[in-house]
C-alpha cells in the first residue's frame, strides 16, 4: 500500500475527544452520560468534517461521510430521546 493512502492513523483531537467522552458517557449516572454522549458525537462529527475536506485519500474521505452520517443519526436519536423525558 503506498504511503499516500494511509487506512489507519495516530487519532486527531476531535476523535480523541469523541473516544474519552464516549467512555465517559458510558460509567456515568443519567444526566452526565447524555451529556457526555452528546460531546462524543460532536466531537466525532467535527472529526468527520475534517475527513472529509481534508482526508488525505479517497478512503479517508469516505470514511469521514459515513462517521458523519453515523454522528447525524445518533445526534438525532439523542436529541429525540431528550425532548420525550
Amino acid at each position: 500500500m503506498p504511503r499516500r493512502y494511509p487506512i489507519i492513523q495516530f487519532p486527531n483531537p476531535p476523535l480523541i475527544a469523541a473516544i474519552a467522552a464516549g467512555a465517559l458517557a458510558r460509567i456515568t449516572d443519567r444526566d452526565t452520560a447524555q451529556k457526555a454522549a452528546l460531546a462524543s458525537q460532536l466531537a466525532l462529527l467535527v472529526w468527520a468534517y475534517q475527513e472529509v475536506v481534508s482526508g488525505t485519500n479517497w478512503f479517508r474521505r469516505l470514511l469521514g461521510l459515513a462517521g458523519g452520517a453515523s454522528s447525524v443519526n445518533a445526534l438525532a436519536r439523542l436529541i429525540a430521546a431528550a425532548r420525550a423525558e
